[in-house]
């Protein structure tokens, strides 16, 4: 995907926003919970993914190699009607591009693809995810909502923007010292939006996924 970097609003204490991929290995670093590498997909790409029917927005889960992802994602997308041409190319190169940076990130050998259109409050409750780390991007609607806090819902809530990765550390990699960032999926029932959400994950061993 073809990006412009811009400077990214939202910024707290925990989370690095980058701009460029390679500097989305900072998620490493000591006390950062989160890295969001702040792009801007061209306009083309977003008014034609923004364009389709729900129906024909690809769905997806399952655990493999890092290799297979973009097979896969073309597989959804067949599935589901996307129209071919450039703009489907662009969404299958950059979720396996994705995946190719997080898996370099991570070294995990399997990871868990799951790319699916949402238009429910899944997930609306501010949380850390119990995995070692996870990415998520927002091709369509409203990105994924972070903040500081415990167990309540942070005071200032901010919104990553529409097509920005985001890696997070999860419990089993907790960040040290802890900034104690949370996140959530943005609450959308009863708006009419639908959003298109990407979540890799890694997977040490299939079997035990089971």
């Amino acid at each position: 995907m073809t990006l412009h970097s811009s400077i990214a609003p939202g910024a707290t204490a925990g989370v690095l926003i980058v701009r460029a991929p390679e500097e989305m290995a900072a998620i490493r670093s000591a006390g950062i919970g989160g890295v969001i590498w702040q792009r801007r997909p061209l306009a083309g790409f977003q008014s034609w993914i923004d364009g389709l029917a729900p129906d024909h927005l690809p769905r997806t889960r399952t655990i493999l190699r890092p290799d297979a992802v973009r097979d896969a994602v073309e597989a959804a997308c067949d599935i589901a009607g996307t129209p071919d041409g450039p703009q489907k190319d662009l969404l299958a190169d950059d979720i396996a591009a994705l995946a190719d940076i997080f898996h370099a990130l991570i070294g995990a050998r399997w990871l868990r693809l799951r790319l699916e259109p949402v238009t429910t409050d899944a997930c609306r409750r501010f949380h850390i995810d119990r995995v070692q780390a996870r990415l998520v991007c927002t091709y369509r609607g409203t990105g994924t909502q972070y903040g500081l806090g415990d167990a309540s819902e942070p005071e200032v809530i901010h919104t990553v923007p529409t097509g920005s990765p985001l890696i997070l550390r999860g419990t089993l990699w907790p960040a040290s010292p802890d900034p104690g960032l949370l996140h959530r999926s943005p609450p959308i029932a009863g708006s009419g939006e639908t959003r298109l959400m990407l979540a890799l994950d890694p997977v040490d061993d299939p079997e035990d996924e089971i």
